[in-house]
Order: C-alpha cells, then sequence, then structure tokens
C-alpha cells in the first residue's frame, strides 16, 4: 500500500465528515496505524504567555510554537502537522510547510476540535491523530517520534508534562476518536477518558512545556534554534 502525501498548502475542507448525530461508521477492519497527523493549537496574540508577566510576550510564543512544530514535522511517522492559528501567525508556520487553518478568536479547546476534525476530514485509514501542545521549545524529533511509536500500540494514548499534572500529547490510533480534556488537572481527565499514560523520562523535552521564565530558564542549552535567538535578543 502507498501511502497518499499530505494535501499541499491552501487546500481548505469543505465539512468534517462526522454526522449531526454524531455517529461514525465502523469499519469492517482497522488498519494499524503506520503515520500520524499531529494538530498543534498555537494562540499567535498580545494575551500569549501571560503568565512571563506583564508585556506582550507573543514573539517569545511564536518562537516557541514554531521550534515545536518544526522538531514535530521532521519526527518519524509524521505525515504532516496542521497547525490551528491567527491570520497574523500563520504566514510562518506556511512558509515551514505545515498545513494552516486560520482561526481569530477561538480558544485552546474550540481550536482542538477544529484541528481534529480537519485531520479526520483529510485523514487516510492508516494515519492516527495527535495533539500536541505548541510550547515545547526544547522538544527534539527523536522524542516525539518514540512516543508516536509508543502510542501505536494503544487506542488513545497521553503524555503527561514533567509536573504530572498537565497534558502535553494526546493521541487516538487509527479507528479511535478523541475526547480532549486539556486544561487544569488534564493527566488525571485524559486518563479517565480512556487514555494510556506512556512512559517518557521527566527529563525530556517532550514533558517540558514552557509557560514561565523561570521554565524556561531551566532549558538553557537545549532550545530550538528560533527560541534561542529571541531569548538572545532580549538579554
Amino acid at each position: 500500500m502507498t501511502n497518499a502525501p499530505w494535501p499541499a498548502a491552501g487546500r481548505r475542507p469543505t465539512s468534517t465528515g462526522i454526522r449531526r448525530t454524531g455517529a461514525r461508521v465502523r469499519q469492517p477492519s482497522v488498519p494499524v496505524t503506520t503515520e500520524w497527523v499531529v494538530v498543534v493549537p498555537v494562540k499567535g496574540t498580545a494575551q500569549a504567555k501571560s503568565r512571563f508577566g506583564s508585556g506582550d510576550h507573543s514573539t517569545l510564543a511564536l518562537a516557541m510554537a514554531v521550534d515545536t512544530v518544526t522538531a514535530a514535522m521532521a519526527a518519524e511517522s509524521v505525515a504532516g502537522v496542521l497547525v490551528v492559528t491567527t491570520a497574523e501567525a500563520s504566514g510562518i508556520f506556511d512558509d515551514l510547510g505545515a498545513f494552516v487553518i486560520v482561526e481569530e478568536t477561538a480558544g485552546l479547546t474550540s481550536a482542538i476540535d477544529l484541528g481534529v476534525a480537519t485531520a479526520i476530514e483529510l485523514g487516510e485509514p492508516w494515519r492516527g491523530i495527535a495533539v500536541l501542545l505548541g510550547d515545547l521549545p526544547a522538544l527534539t524529533p527523536g522524542e516525539l517520534g518514540a512516543a508516536l511509536a509508543a502510542a501505536q500500540s494503544y487506542p488513545r494514548a497521553m503524555v503527561s508534562d514533567a509536573a504530572g499534572d498537565g497534558t502535553v500529547l494526546i493521541t487516538a490510533s487509527s479507528g479511535s476518536f478523541h475526547s480532549p480534556r486539556f486544561g487544569p488537572g488534564s493527566s488525571s481527565a485524559h486518563r479517565a477518558e480512556g487514555y494510556m499514560p506512556l512512559e517518557v523520562s521527566a527529563s525530556s523535552g517532550l514533558r517540558n512545556d514552557v509557560d514561565s521564565a523561570s521554565g524556561l530558564a531551566l532549558l538553557d542549552g537545549r532550545l530550538g534554534v528560533w527560541t534561542t535567538r529571541v531569548v538572545a535578543e532580549k538579554v
């Protein structure tokens, strides 16, 4: 079987392909997941990373998102990355080769729902869908690739953040469907929804999402190119 290419930039779906009743047609057999579409929600506004303190931290937040998406696009078994963001931030992700959906007003939950629905429409039977947070500036392709390889064994899987309370990654393999529960206490909420916790080192860039200046400082020397550049400009 030859895997179909990820759709060209600019293609926009016309519907989600999900029935109004919510019912889904069961396939007679479910292909093994061999590839992943990764959905990354990116706020892309001046309000991003408000926990860094007063001021506009959008440039830093965007840099972290670019490093995250760059790593995801280079990870093994990733067929494509779908970024849900604002028009203002969309250009840089277009330039990276990501598939971009412009959504100006959606919060995190709405952005994820839109991204997952689009990934379902554009998907193929052998592709699973992953949702990855966009504030992982120390993420490497190998770390994400290893997690996705482990996730192939489960209908739903997840990776908690380093603190153990939040979630940085959820996956739904071929034939399974997401039930995102991001927000405070999302790790336990996702477990309750049947997501299998994957064993990933707490030091991994995949588990170290950044919401504060102190969290960023802990990753000094491991940050991606874009984040490193922005941090250097602020010194």
